[in-house]
């Protein structure tokens, strides 16, 4: 399929989400819409679009903190996890060089 096709059905399928979405405002300051405009220069989209993604990517990083933070809680109360770290730690030591006073 010819490049231009798909990337006009990319276009239709955004336009067509955008249309669909609720509107919304906000206020930005200086510093924030300098942000935006950069993240939108830089990406060849609108101050909309720039924004939109920006919105998703920041959501889907929190997803993900979330997640490892969730994952290091569970590993620290793991008590099979806390020997294995204990015995890596210890293997280190045994063969770490002594530093210099």
């Amino acid at each position: 399929m010819p490049s231009h096709v798909v990337q006009n059905a990319l276009q239709l399928r955004e336009m067509a989400s955008v249309r669909s979405s609720q509107p919304l405002s906000l206020r930005l300051g200086n510093e924030g819409r300098r942000a935006l405009e950069d993240i939108a220069r830089a990406r060849g989209v609108t101050r909309a679009e720039a924004a939109r993604q920006a919105i998703t990517e920041t959501a889907e990083r929190e997803r993900r903190r979330s997640g490892l933070a969730a994952e290091v809680v569970r590993l620290a109360a793991d008590p099979r996890d806390r020997a294995a770290r204990e015995r890596v730690a210890a293997d280190m030591d045994a063969v770490a060089a002594d530093w210099p006073e």
